[in-house]
């Protein structure tokens, strides 16, 4: 079988490789996103895109979240002293919403889309930012360290599936049965209020989020395992031998 053109390139002379990939043209793959409060929030993004001023750029937004996510898991930490930390999270939250979503809305309404940069920044950013936000909530107090351990494992095996399906598929699915990241930081500030007045619950035995934290490992779990396997069955189908 013949060598693909970049695979023939890269060996006598990586840079004649790189000349070549500059005149490709990457196709931004198509995103589904169909989340409980998509289409509200999609206008609400333009409304805010369309009133950003103009030295605020999509890098700064891109910042503005990782910076958010970073400080949530802080906050998470430093409640171990004073529990008002659990609030600051909420805040935090809720600008780390503002960043990682209107970043790519602003780009688009203003037509200077970077699909490769910002997909590639985007996404190694959110992959930090879960491991400081679930490293913090391991150091809380609130959550034992192993469920937090085995929530970002569960997160990042969930985002490899993600990507690897964007990339065999062409198709980039931002939610998965109708939850989506807007979707599961509403549920997270909504437990962080809930856990700021109960942190104990059925009789004070266990910690409100170590059973929240289970019942997200166990969902998570089931995604992982029925989207693996309904892609895998499609590739499959696509590309039967003859």
């Amino acid at each position: 079988m013949a060598s693909p053109l970049p695979d023939f390139c890269e060996q006598p002379n990586p840079k004649v490789l790189c000349e070549f990939r500059k005149t490709q043209t990457f196709r931004d793959p198509k995103r589904i996103q169909h989340g409980f409060v998509t289409a509200t929030e999609k206008r609400a993004l333009v409304w805010l895109a369309e009133r950003t001023p103009a030295w605020v750029s999509p890098d700064h937004l891109t910042l503005l979240g990782f910076g958010a996510q970073v400080m949530a898991g802080i906050s998470y930490a430093l409640a171990t002293r004073n529990r008002l930390w659990l609030l600051g999270v909420i805040g935090f939250l809720a600008l780390n919403w503002l960043g990682d979503s209107l970043d790519g809305t602003l780009a688009r309404v203003r037509h200077c889309q970077r699909p490769r940069y910002g997909f590639y920044v985007d996404h190694m950013l959110d992959s930090l930012g879960g491991l400081c936000l679930m490293g913090g909530l391991a150091l809380s107090g609130y959550m034992h360290p192993y469920l937090a351990l085995g929530l970002l494992v569960a997160f990042l095996l969930l985002s490899i599936q993600s990507y690897l399906a964007t990339y065999t598929m062409g198709e980039f699915h931002l939610s998965f049965w109708s939850f989506g990241p807007t979707e599961l930081r509403i549920l997270l500030a909504i437990g962080n209020l809930a856990l700021f007045y109960h942190p104990m619950i059925l009789g004070g035995r266990y910690r409100l989020f170590d059973v929240g934290g289970i019942m997200g490992l166990l969902g998570m779990t089931v995604m992982l395992l029925f989207f693996t396997a309904r892609n895998t069955r499609r590739l499959y189908m696509e590309e039967r031998l003859p």
